[in-house]
């Protein structure tokens, strides 16, 4: 091999190399300011749950949050107000929460977004005649997300 060729051959390498985009961390989603926010929002709920911090996940979420549970009758809807009433009391049922996250996909449409999260909770669960339960749950669940007024993502649904 020559070594023009050789050079060539480098510089085309490098080229490339320099041409390939930015991943999220442990993803093959393409890291944007979108993805990275949503990113970001989606590792500070895993904290504030590990953490059993209520407050840090409300604030997270949107004013407007509604999740229907996927089912048509509305006694099991979740908005907002009732998150925030019986978040503390579910998270104080638990003992050593542990979550392992892993973003699958984000979509962004404008000022909406889905981010595809499989998850793996580990945790015991405090049962009203006392006993204390080992619990393993896992799934894939979709978080919907809404940039507000002033550009932060807030979930508005899927927690």
């Amino acid at each position: 091999m020559t070594r023009s060729l050789a050079l060539a051959l480098i510089a085309c390498a490098a080229a490339s190399a320099g041409c390939t985009k930015a991943r999220l961390p442990g993803t093959e989603i393409e890291e944007t300011p979108d993805t990275r926010a949503i990113y970001d929002v989606v590792a500070r709920y895993r904290q504030a749950m590990e953490k059993k911090d209520a407050q840090a996940v409300l604030a997270l979420v949107s004013p407007d949050y509604l999740d229907s549970a996927g089912t048509p009758e509305p006694g099991d809807d979740l908005d907002r107000a009732r998150l925030a009433g019986t978040l503390p009391q579910d998270l104080q049922k638990m003992d050593g929460l542990r979550l392992d996250f892993a973003l699958r996909k984000v979509q962004v449409d404008g000022d909406d977004a889905t981010a595809e999260v499989f998850y793996e909770a580990y945790y015991k669960v405090h049962t009203p005649d006392g006993n204390v339960v080992p619990r393993r749950d896992s799934d894939v669940n979709q978080l919907h997300l809404r940039r507000s007024a002033d550009g932060r993502w807030l979930v508005t649904s899927g927690l």
